[in-house]
Order: structure tokens, then C-alpha cells, then sequence
């Protein structure tokens, strides 16, 4: 089994732009990979981003050895790693973008430069995600967009009302898992996510499912008024929005769950990316107001929540500081529906639990054995139970085999993160990359 896996910039781009791989993220410039999917065959997808912006520079500067860019790059991968083909989308509606490498013609330009999600739905199409319910579909073999599905930002922007969702998770029976956002929470204008529904039928470039609101994040979002009801997402047969919405909320369940919590702690919240467990129970991250001075501490949970949009319960066994996501915003969680099994990494431990949110193991990342996955994000969970994790600084990928047992997982890791460092040096000396920056000239590049 391959354990680390690069996500390349195509060389074509870099040559283009002249870019320096030497030069400091601080100077201008950065890659960041926001989200990996595995398809039930072993292909893997990775979302990823490269842009620069030089002080000094106009913004309509013609050579574009100097001028500013910022790309979206989709990576598909074959089940052992090896690049099969990239495909790019300029940020054409933010910062100036030269034509060759997917500017101005691409159609996607900024909508897809915030995108931040990926799932594969069933039938192999990749739907791509991101912030005000934008939804993307790709072909699986990321030659085509074949529907686009998007909100305004802000309550009063004009533009087109025609969303989906801002995550989309799959259930082993194909239903998707999803949240869709809400103008007016905390009195804010802008689209924030407020609502996990469910959909019963397909999403496909010809049809977009009806949503059924499971459960809401904030119970009261101010303001609204009929233009804010959201024909696409139904609760109880009705749009949601104004005072029609799933009640009571999960901050609320939480406030009388927790006997030292108060409404208040909660005011602020957000709500991250549901997991699906199995067909009929998630996973739901909450997680209070994030602070400019440090929110360590501050009140986050897992809730469980059943396809009926039953309060289930929260996953147990963390500590509110000791383990808390808030140090490097790890709030990601990965689940593997075949096993019912819920992992969670952040900066103090990687975390395991059962269906029944029972914490079944911890391993604490000051231990050296384990201390490597400080510098990891949790992507993804595949439909074999391995888990994806990326590299924040080495834009690497690692593979964890899926363990017999959970009392297996500190073993497992330990052998992968061994493996992943073989693996590392071995590619090191075929890639040769630049302060961590690997490029490729093998595989097609594509414009979306």
C-alpha cells in the first residue's frame, strides 16, 4: 500500500508564471489544499489552491512572469497514487488571470477559487462545494462542468438564487447529507450555514433534489422576512426560513445538555461539515465564536443526529481544553460507514469512537511516536476505512490503513507514519521538489 502520496503543481503553471518555489508564503504567495475524496474503486480527488500577489505589482500587469494569479487545481489520482490528470480554474473575477492556464474563459473563475469541499456522488460525478451554498458538478474525469448551483453571498447582492448546498456527504445508499445556509444569524448579512437536511432523491446536471431540514444550528436567525424562505429545503413540508425551521436547535439541546452551559456560550456558533456514520446517523460538528486572541477552551461538540432528525447524543471522552480543536481550527471529522467508526485528528490527539459516541481510543500526539500527525489535516475516511490525512507544510498526502480493531489503531499509525517517512525520502529523489513543492509534467492538464 503507497502511504504518501505529493499534490503537485503542474509544471506548465510554474514555468508559466515563473513561479519561485523558494520564496516565503509570507512574500506573496501559497499553496493550501482544502479537501481530499476517495471514490468506492480507490481513486482519490484532491482540492487544492496556488496563488500570488506581489506588493509593487499592478493589477493588470501583462507579463505573466510578474503579474498576480490564483488558480483552483482538482487532482484525479489512480488507487496508487499515480497522477492521472489535473484540471485548473483561474480566479478570474478577483485578481488579474492570463488566459492560457483557465482565466476569464473558464466560466468558474471565483466561484470556485472559494470552494472547499469534494464528494463523489453516486454514478462517479464530483461535486465540488463551497461558502453561500455553491454547488459545482465535474465529470469524473474532470473534463467538464455539468451544473453550477449558487447563492448570493449577502442578503441585498444581486444575482442568481439558484443554491444547493455548502457540504455534501454520501450515505451508503446514496442519499446526501448536507448544509445549506441562512441570511440574518447573529444579525449578520451574509449566508451562513445554519441547516443539516437530507435528500431522497439524486442529484444530477439535470435535476437538483428537494432538501429535508433535519436540524437547525440557531434557532432564531433575525430579519427575516418571505424573501428569505428557501423554496429548496423543506421542513415538514414547508420552506425553512423566518420562524418555520427544525426547533429545538442543537445549541439549544446542548445548553440543557451541558448543566454548566448557557445559551450565551453558544452565540456565535458555526457548523462544520456533518460525517456519515451509517445510513441513518451523523456526525455534527458544532463549534462556538473563534476569538483574535485564542478561543482554547471555548465550547465545541460532535452531536449525533439520526436521519429523522432525532438529538441522538455527542460524542464523549474530550476535554473542552485539553483537547480542544479550536489550536490550528481542526474541526474536520471523518467517519467510515462500513465499520461505524468516527475519527477526529486536532493538535492534542487522534481520536476514535463507536457509533454510540463511546470514545474507544486516544492517542496523544506528545507521545513522539504519534507526534508527526501535529502537523496533519484530517481529509477524509474512504470507503475501504482508510484514513486521508494531509500535510499542511510538505504537501503530502498519508494513507492509514484501516485497522482490524480500534484497539489496533495505535499500532497501525505507528507502522504508517514509519512507512510515510521511507516513502517521503524515496519520492524526494524522484520528484526533486523545491522547499517542499512537487511538480509534474506527466499527467494531462486540463481547463475547467
Amino acid at each position: 500500500m503507497t502511504h504518501a502520496i505529493p499534490v503537485p503543481l503542474p509544471s506548465a503553471l510554474v514555468d508559466h508564471h515563473s513561479v519561485d518555489l523558494e520564496r516565503k508564503y509570507t512574500d506573496g504567495w501559497g499553496v493550501r489544499v482544502d479537501d481530499v475524496t476517495a471514490t468506492p474503486t480507490g481513486e482519490i480527488y484532491a482540492l487544492y489552491g496556488v496563488h500570488r500577489h506581489t506588493y509593487g505589482v499592478a493589477d493588470d500587469a501583462a507579463d505573466p512572469a510578474k503579474a498576480h494569479f490564483g488558480y483552483s487545481l482538482l487532482t484525479r489520482y489512480a488507487p496508487d497514487g499515480t497522477v492521472l490528470a489535473t484540471a485548473v480554474s483561474g480566479q478570474s473575477e478577483y485578481l488579474r488571470q492570463d488566459t492560457t492556464f483557465g482565466g476569464p474563459t473558464t466560466g468558474l473563475g471565483e466561484d470556485l477559487w472559494w470552494a472547499k469541499g469534494l464528494c463523489v456522488l453516486p454514478g462517479g460525478t464530483l461535486a465540488v462545494t463551497g461558502p453561500h451554498d455553491q454547488t459545482h458538478l465535474i465529470t469524473e474525469d474532470l473534463t467538464a462542468v455539468t451544473a453550477r448551483h449558487r447563492m448570493p453571498l449577502r442578503s441585498y447582492d444581486e444575482g442568481s438564487r439558484d443554491p444547493f448546498a455548502s457540504w455534501i456527504s454520501t450515505t451508503p445508499a446514496g442519499r446526501l447529507v448536507c448544509t445549506t445556509g441562512e441570511y440574518g444569524l447573529y444579525n449578520y448579512a451574509n449566508l451562513l450555514d445554519n441547516i443539516v437536511s437530507i435528500t431522497d432523491q439524486p442529484l444530477t446536471p439535470s435535476s437538483k433534489p428537494t432538501l429535508r431540514a433535519l436540524a437547525s444550528m440557531e434557532a432564531a436567525p433575525v430579519k427575516h422576512t418571505e424573501a428569505d424562505l428557501r423554496p429548496d429545503v423543506l421542513f415538514n413540508g414547508e420552506p425553512v426560513g423566518m420562524d418555520h425551521r427544525p426547533r429545538p436547535s442543537l445549541t439549544e439541546h446542548l445548553t440543557e445538555l451541558e448543566r454548566a452551559a448557557r445559551q450565551w456560550d453558544w452565540h456565535g456558533a458555526r457548523l462544520g461539515r456533518p460525517a456519515v456514520v451509517r445510513e441513518d446517523l451523523f456526525v455534527v460538528p458544532v463549534f462556538g465564536h473563534i476569538y483574535r486572541g485564542g478561543s482554547r477552551g471555548q465550547r465545541f461538540a460532535f452531536v449525533l443526529l439520526s436521519d429523522k432528525g432525532e438529538f441522538v447524543g455527542r460524542l464523549g471522552g474530550m476535554h473542552l481544553h485539553r483537547d480542544s480543536p479550536f489550536t490550528g481550527h481542526c474541526f474536520e471529522i471523518a467517519a467510515d460507514p462500513g465499520r461505524e467508526r468516527i475519527y477526529h485528528l486536532n493538535r492534542y490527539g487522534l481520536f476514535a469512537w463507536t457509533a454510540t459516541g463511546t470514545l474507544a481510543q486516544r492517542l496523544d500526539l506528545e507521545d513522539k511516536r504519534y507526534k508527526p500527525l501535529k502537523h496533519f489535516k484530517l481529509v477524509d475516511c474512504t470507503p475501504a476505512g482508510e484514513l486521508i490525512l494531509v500535510h499542511r507544510a510538505q504537501h503530502l498526502m498519508l494513507r492509514i490503513p484501516c485497522p482490524a480493531s480500534l484497539g489496533d489503531l495505535d499500532r497501525t499509525v505507528e507502522d504508517a507514519l514509519r512507512s510515510y517517512a521511507k516513502e517521503r525520502t524515496a519520492l524526494k529523489r524522484q520528484w526533486q521538489p523545491v522547499n517542499w513543492h512537487w511538480t509534474d509534467s506527466t499527467a494531462p492538464l486540463l481547463r475547467l
